[in-house]
This record gives C-alpha cells, sequence and structure tokens, in this order.
C-alpha cells in the first residue's frame, strides 16, 4: 500500500466465509438495527430518527447510515455521511456459495488517506466481518 504510486484510488476487497446460507446472514446484516452488535466501527449505538439511522461512534462521532433498499442480490451498500458533511461509499456484498456464503466489503481509499489510515480501516473493517461471522454462525447453535 504505497500512497506515493500514483494509485491513490486504489480498493480493498476485504473478505471471510460465513458458514450459513446467505439470505440469512443478508437478512441479520442488512437489519441497521444489528450493525451495533456487530460493526463496531459505526459505533455502540444506532437508532432511526426522522427516517435516517443515526449512529454514535466514540471515533467517528454522529453519523447517518443510509443501506440500500433491501434487495434478492445481497446487495449491503451503504452510505455513511460524517460530521464534516463528507459521505462515504461503502460497497458490501453477500455471495452464496453453496449453503454459506462469503461477505465482501470493499474499502476504497478516500483522498489524502495515508497507507497506515488505509490499513486501520482495513484492520476494522476485518474484525467487523470477523464479528458478523461470528453472531451468525453462533446464532444457528
Amino acid at each position: 500500500m504505497n500512497s506515493n504510486d500514483g494509485n491513490d484510488k486504489a480498493s480493498l476487497h476485504l473478505g471471510i466465509a460465513i458458514d450459513r446460507p446467505a439470505a440469512e446472514v443478508y437478512t441479520y446484516a442488512s437489519d441497521p438495527a444489528n450493525l451495533p452488535a456487530w460493526a463496531h466501527g459505526l459505533g455502540g449505538s444506532i437508532r432511526k430518527v426522522g427516517g435516517q439511522w443515526i449512529a454514535q461512534s466514540s471515533a467517528l462521532g454522529r453519523v447517518v447510515v443510509a443501506f440500500a433498499p433491501l434487495n434478492e442480490l445481497g446487495v449491503l451498500d451503504h452510505d455513511v455521511t460524517l460530521p464534516s458533511g463528507e459521505t462515504v461509499y461503502n460497497p458490501v456484498r453477500v455471495i452464496a456459495d453453496g449453503v454459506t456464503c462469503e461477505v465482501v466489503f470493499t474499502l476504497r481509499r478516500r483522498p489524502g488517506m495515508s497507507d497506515a489510515d488505509l490499513r486501520r480501516d482495513a484492520d476494522a473493517v476485518t474484525a467487523d466481518l470477523a464479528r458478523l461471522k461470528e453472531l451468525t454462525e453462533s446464532a444457528a447453535d
């Protein structure tokens, strides 16, 4: 990850295999009320206010989270509007693989983001995906 290589817009595709059907994982992950349990990067609480989902994060502050409409394709894309007004688009897919699935989060480098910041975000997303795996697989037990 060298930010001086002329490819400042490079993306990282971070994925995890989950031993649950894609529809189950999608149903759980697409419910914004479940975000605090698995997506710690978005905060420890979320509530619906005036039709918007508002998350509170110690790292980010108050953010607005807007998901793609519910769909049968496993698209979990969401926009996160930061306190600065900047909106970060986050592409996420739940991809069926027989009776299991893979969740892939595309982490996009924002303008001015250092390699260290990108690595820190990648580590946070990887931890979030691991929690999603743990929660959805243990729900079947």
